[in-house]
């Protein structure tokens, strides 16, 4: 492996996976935190501690949205869609929350600006190979296949 050449497509997959799986534990240990350990009345008040709005109704979604966002990142299922959830959660975060702390943690804007990088990167670029994505995007292509071969043969 060269440090100056492109990256085989093994190695784009093995980097997509790895980031997935970590992000995701991330997202899931946040959202786990928020549901099992402050609970759901813990969480809205400390949104609204934080002059976070309508923090009944964004408290429970975003534990939600971390604790499920996560799990889909590690499988690979549905990615871009949970990516593209986690990355508006932790833009809000980052502007709303951390940004007036600074950069560095444990309070600053450090831990959400890379939270918010990583799943910018996964909505845009998709689970990769190695992805519950991808086993049913095969299966999809192959059953669309199918399907395009039977209306040939019956208009023949």
């Amino acid at each position: 492996m060269s440090l100056f050449s492109a990256p085989s497509n093994r190695q784009i997959n093995t980097g997509l996976t790895v980031l997935r799986i970590i992000a995701g534990t991330i997202f899931v240990a946040h959202g786990w935190q928020k549901l099992f350990v402050f609970g759901l009345d813990g969480v809205t008040g400390g949104f609204a501690q934080l002059g976070i709005p309508m923090p009944e109704l964004l408290g429970p979604l975003v534990a939600f949205l971390e604790l499920f966002g996560g799990l889909a990142l590690i499988a690979g299922l549905l990615t871009r869609l949970a990516a593209a959830g986690l990355a508006f959660n932790m833009l809000v975060a980052t502007l709303q929350v951390h940004l007036k702390n600074g950069f560095f943690n444990p309070t600053g804007i450090e831990f959400t600006l890379s939270l918010l990088g990583s799943s910018i990167f996964l909505a845009l670029s998709g689970a990769g190979a190695w992805s519950m994505d991808a086993l049913i995007g095969r299966k999809t292509k192959v059953t669309v296949h199918e399907e395009q071969k039977s209306k040939i043969r019956r208009a023949a």
